[in-house]
Formats: C-alpha cells, sequence, structure tokens
C-alpha cells in the first residue's frame, strides 16, 4: 500500500479532528481537542499524518525530550490509522520510517504508551522492538 508521511501543523487541526474523535470514541469535544492540539505543537511535539491518495488515514504525534534512563528520544503518541487500513503493515512502514528519520538526527530511543485494552497494538510494539518497562498512570486533578 503506497502511503506518504507527512508533518502537519496547526493549520491542519480540523484534518486531525475526526481521526482523533474516532481514536478517543467521541469522549472530547472538537473545541477541546482543537484547544489541546493548538497548546501541544508550541511545545516539543510534532503529528505526522498518514496518506493514501492524499487522504488522512491515520497519525501519530510525536513528543521530543531528552531522559535519564534512554538519552535524546522520541514518544509516539496516538498513533491512529482508521480500522479499514490496520492489519496492512502501515504501523509497522512508519515505526520503520519515524526510527531511520530520527536515528539520522541523533536520536537514541523510541518510547511510547499503549492503552492496555489495545492488545493488537502491543503485538505491533513487541514484534518492532519495543520493550515493556513499566506501566503509565494518570491522576486526574479536580475530578
Amino acid at each position: 500500500m503506497e502511503i506518504e508521511f507527512r508533518y502537519l501543523n496547526v493549520g491542519n487541526i480540523p484534518d486531525i479532528l475526526p481521526l482523533m474523535q474516532d481514536f478517543t470514541h467521541h469522549k472530547y469535544t472538537d473545541t477541546v481537542h482543537a484547544k489541546r492540539f493548538t497548546a501541544m505543537f508550541q511545545h516539543e511535539y510534532d503529528c505526522i499524518g498518514f496518506y493514501q491518495n492524499n487522504k488522512l488515514i491515520g497519525l501519530c504525534g510525536l513528543w521530543y525530550q531528552t531522559r535519564h534512563y534512554s538519552g535524546k528520544s522520541c514518544e509516539l503518541d496516538h498513533l491512529y490509522i482508521k480500522p479499514e487500513f490496520q492489519g496492512k503493515g502501515l504501523g509497522t512502514q512508519f515505526i520503520s520510517w519515524i526510527g531511520d528519520t530520527l536515528k539520522a538526527e541523533g536520536y537514541e530511543a523510541l518510547e511510547l504508551n499503549a492503552y492496555k485494552e489495545n492488545t493488537a497494538s502491543h503485538r505491533l510494539y513487541a514484534r518492532e522492538g519495543f520493550a515493556h518497562l513499566g506501566f503509565h498512570f494518570v491522576k486526574r486533578l479536580g475530578e
């Protein structure tokens, strides 16, 4: 399957929103997502769009940091591919592409968090050489 990976920006937020609604099962409004993405793009963040025939079919956020345990690293965030395009090797293709791209820029590691119920993604990440190092915890403030 011919896929093009493109860096997105604030101007692409309207294109990102429908995929984020699918990804989060409409947990947040478009207004909330747009506000959050606008803020994210102002920090050490990029978003990659997966395009087939100029149509956005997937995306993945990238957070850049240096960590004591992994060095200069990039955290993959909200890797999402529309269901009809899942299972076709796009995740593997993306991880290879972003890994090669970042390695050439001096990055030492890729990291990610995955929802515990998303076992299909766990299999993908294990096949792609990610090690399971721990658990991600969240405490909601004000709830």
